[in-house]
């Protein structure tokens, strides 16, 4: 029975009780800055005040500004983890690990080079040839390429300086005259497998020595942060790579990729844009050996999630290793009214981590969103970012950030603090329990889509998806990676549980394809025929193209979410593709009322609905 209509039972598939108050597991997980001094009594009444706003979760984040008798791996970090980790696992809450001091993800905030410095990272650098091919230890030759024009170039290996942001500010800050630095530990090189063994060692190693208690329980995953084989790199004209990596991409090519190498560099080379992709792909694809293949395995082992995100947006090749796979909306990449919104590789974000999520069976996927979006974002810049991701099938929200500390140069580093700082924190509960129902969905049932959309392992196509997301069709992407594990089934693409009545093939991301793969070429094809060949997860009565919609599946149910991403408020009538009774869902109450099919939908700017179509009388 529900408390709302004592004479109704529930609905097979839907159960409207985690509807109205769903689980913690679903609840935001923010970063949480640490970045001054700690004490135990503030962290226990910061966690005290995120679950009375409706956030149960967090991810503990050493962030610049903590004092140096709290540097990252010691004893008094890892004592106050304890603190916290005992606080959130009495109140029912849960967490995740950072596995870096601030970023990106690797260095061990510079103790991987302290400990070995062969460790430091290296690269590629392209230069006149040199007639004696080593020019000193550090600095090694590695080849000699002629170029388009007849030029003899050399290409050199060489230590890189590559630094990451460190967790603690250089000079006084209570001396208003001084201007902070910050410390820039050295950068390790991620393709160097002997290089991430001494990464986890010191970093993976020690978080399971320190708080293995809490593994699987109230910590369910670590955090990995974009890392990047070059870095932060402070020489220009760096490439990734060395000698070793060199024969790896020739191996993993199937030729010799020495001759191109000068493609890299200059644009004017033969076919340079072909090569660099190439060349990038052969590269992301020794990362995943090195780095996220051994810190999965890790993460398994120890009865744990890997989660975090790659360095760029679409890459989506290295998701497969992360448990828990994500991407991030940093520097106002994504902005309501903007073209960015469906344009451009940031576009393909959020649509990338749940289509991986899918097709690898993963229970969840998450987004970070909203870091460096400056002091004047707003609350609703804010929530319609969330909502961005929650309709492309996120389900699981890292707001960035909560800052433990506000106190002097804090206010400003990669601003806002979109929690307990800022002048909404009194109307967070109603949108955290909000964003807890859409992220319930999301992860409780099963998307239905039938078009599939391929791209690359380092590169995803946006102007089809664009197309998709005007006319309320949805679609995941495919690599070439899930196609080689693909079958053709009943005129159908399956891969993993999808099965897709379409494959969009963009000019420029061909590749062979399995035999009776259901293609259209973009955008030879067109709009027209996307349209007579797939039917979107709601029709509407006229076009819509601010009206993203996803359609869901349960036992004897299915569900439909529609978000008006534009800023103007729209009226449409709907019609459901599945027969059955239709209520209409508050996400924002967790009401469930009574929907008239021959109404029209009015949508306001950035409003949501929400619709259970079950075949089961209530």
């Amino acid at each position: 029975m529900t408390s709302d209509s004592p004479n109704q039972a529930h609905c097979v598939g839907f159960d409207r009780a985690a509807w109205r108050h769903p689980p913690a597991a679903f609840s935001q997980c923010p970063f949480w800055f640490w970045n001054d001094d700690l004490t135990e009594a503030e962290l226990v009444r910061q966690i005290a005040d995120f679950q009375a706003h409706g956030v149960e979760a967090f991810v503990i984040h050493a962030r610049i500004g903590l004092p140096r008798s709290c540097g990252w791996l010691s004893d008094e970090l890892f004592r106050f983890m304890r603190i916290a980790l005992t606080e959130a696992r009495r109140r029912g809450m849960w967490a995740m690990l950072y596995d870096e001091g601030m970023y990106p993800s690797g260095a061990a905030s510079g103790l991987v080079v302290a400990r070995d410095a062969s460790f430091q990272t290296r690269g590629l650098v392209c230069g006149p040839a040199s007639e004696q091919g080593a020019v000193n230890a550090d600095r090694k030759q590695v080849a000699v390429v002629t170029r388009k024009s007849g030029e003899r170039v050399g290409i050199y290996e060489q230590k890189i300086d590559a630094v990451v942001r460190g967790l603690h500010y250089i000079g006084d800050e209570n001396d208003p005259t001084v201007t902070l630095g910050e410390e820039e530990p050295p950068a390790a090189d991620l393709l160097n497998p002997r290089a991430v063994e001494c990464f986890i060692e010191l970093v993976y190693d020690r978080f399971y020595q320190e708080l293995g208690e809490f593994f699987g329980n109230t910590v369910k995953a670590i955090f990995t942060d974009e890392p990047h084989p070059l870095s932060r790199s402070r020489n220009p004209d760096t490439r990734p790579g060395t000698a070793e990596v060199l024969a790896y991409v020739n191996r993993h090519l199937g030729h010799d990729f020495t001759p191109h190498l000068s493609a890299l560099w200059f644009d004017d080379e033969p076919d340079a844009a072909k090569h660099r992709r190439d060349y990038a792909e052969a590269v992301a694809a020794r990362l995943d050996e090195t780095y996220y293949a051994p810190l999965s395995r890790w993460c398994e082992r120890h009865g744990i999630a890997l989660t975090g995100h790659p360095a760029e947006p679409d890459d989506i090749g290295h998701l497969k290793h992360l448990h828990i796979p994500g991407q991030d909306i940093v520097w106002r990449h994504i902005e309501p009214g903007k073209a960015s919104a469906l344009e451009g590789p940031p576009s393909t974000m959020a649509k990338a981590a749940a289509s991986v999520a899918f097709h690898r069976g993963r229970s969840r996927n998450l987004n970070e969103f909203a870091g460096a979006y400056g002091q004047e974002l707003t609350f609703d810049e804010l929530r319609w970012l969330a909502s961005w991701l929650l309709i492309r099938g996120c389900d699981l929200l890292v707001p960035h950030a909560f800052y433990y500390s506000m106190r002097g140069p804090r206010r400003y580093e990669r601003p806002p603090d979109v929690g307990p700082n800022n002048t909404w924190w009194p109307e967070y509960r109603a949108w955290a329990d909000m964003t807890r129902r859409l992220c319930w969905l999301n992860a409780t049932f099963t998307p239905v889509c039938d078009v599939a959309i391929l791209g690359r392992a380092t590169e995803l196509p946006w102007r089809a998806a664009k197309a998709c997301y005007e006319r309320q069709v949805d679609f995941h992407y495919v690599e070439p990676a899930d196609l080689a594990q693909a079958t053709v089934k009943d005129g159908k693409l399956c891969v993993g549980p999808g099965c897709y009545l379409l494959l969009i093939v963009e000019e420029g991301y061909e590749v062979a394809l399995p035999p009776d793969v259901p293609v259209l070429r973009w955008p030879a094809s067109g709009v027209g025929e996307l349209l007579s060949r797939v039917s979107p997860a709601v029709d509407i009565d006229q076009p819509a193209p601010s009206i993203r919609a996803r359609r869901l599946r349960g036992e004897g149910v299915e569900m439909f979410l529609l978000f008006n991403e534009g800023a103007d408020e729209v009226t449409r009538k709907l019609h459901f593709p599945s027969a059955g009774q239709v209520t209409r869902l508050d996400p924002g109450t967790g009401r469930i009322m009574p929907w008239d099919s021959v109404s029209a939908l009015s949508l306001p700017a950035h409003g949501w609905a929400v619709f259970e179509s079950s075949k089961n009388a209530h």
